[in-house]
């Protein structure tokens, strides 16, 4: 497994472009010029169309993936009933594996197979499910995510109440688990992104907004730089 150490640091946050936004039709390079251009994490969507309603790539996909990369690959399973797949998804490459709440009655059990097959385990919840299914787990997690968009597609705006979410995990975090990291997935731009790392996110998922005809080094940089403003008081 790919080691990946918490901090507090402001200039430590993680920037995760999302491999849903990138040409498929040159995975390998844009993989590559991703980790070259100083992503720290490959943030990789799975759908399954019955949990969220749309189909994503999966695990032909993520094999080749893995053989393009050294970065941790970080598997969101928007999928009904994820514990059929934790272990093959272990097996073809994930380093961390994320699953929704809502998608298990057991989400105290699906946290303890993840870490038996020796990753990091991620829980998510829906932008309208209530932040307090996090406090039972949080103490056992690897990962807090919380979606900035309704899960099935990219491209949507971000919702602003995030914020206010993010300001109350990271409370809970900071008592029940500091080593904890609280990552956002949707909706994440140069605009706004500042304001999601100071509500309290550690990991940044950006797709249409790191893989566009900007260019991957260029706008993996843009964010790199609003992210050091953070610590000048400046974002």
């Amino acid at each position: 497994m790919i080691l990946d150490t918490p901090s507090r640091n402001l200039r430590s946050k993680r920037i995760a472009p999302s491999l849903l936004a990138c040409d498929f039709s040159e995975l390998g390079a844009q993989v590559r010029e991703a980790q070259a251009a100083g992503g720290d994490w490959l943030h990789f969507d799975v759908m399954d169309g019955h949990f969220v309603p749309n189909l994503s790539i999966g695990l032909p996909i993520l094999e080749a993936t893995r053989k393009h990369t050294t970065l941790p690959i970080d598997v969101h399973l928007m999928v009904q009933n994820p514990e059929r797949y934790f272990e093959v998804f272990a097996k073809t490459g994930a380093d961390h594996i994320t699953f929704h709440a809502e998608s298990t009655a057991h989400a105290h059990s699906a946290i303890q197979q993840i870490h038996l097959l020796g990753k990091k385990a991620g829980m998510t919840i829906n932008p309208g499910t209530p932040l307090e299914f996090f406090k039972p787990v949080l103490a056992d997690l690897d990962v807090a995510l919380v979606m900035g968009v309704n899960p099935g597609f990219g491209g949507q705006k971000f919702i602003p109440q995030t914020l206010e979410r993010l300001r109350q995990l990271r409370t809970w975090r900071d008592d029940l688990n500091p080593n904890c990291l609280i990552q956002v997935d949707g909706g994440v731009n140069l605009e706004n992104v500042g304001m999601i790392a100071r509500a309290g996110a550690d990991v940044l998922v950006a797709g249409s907004a790191i893989f566009n005809s900007a260019g991957i080094a260029h706008n993996v940089n843009l964010f790199r730089n609003q992210l050091s403003k953070l610590s000048d008081g400046n974002a």
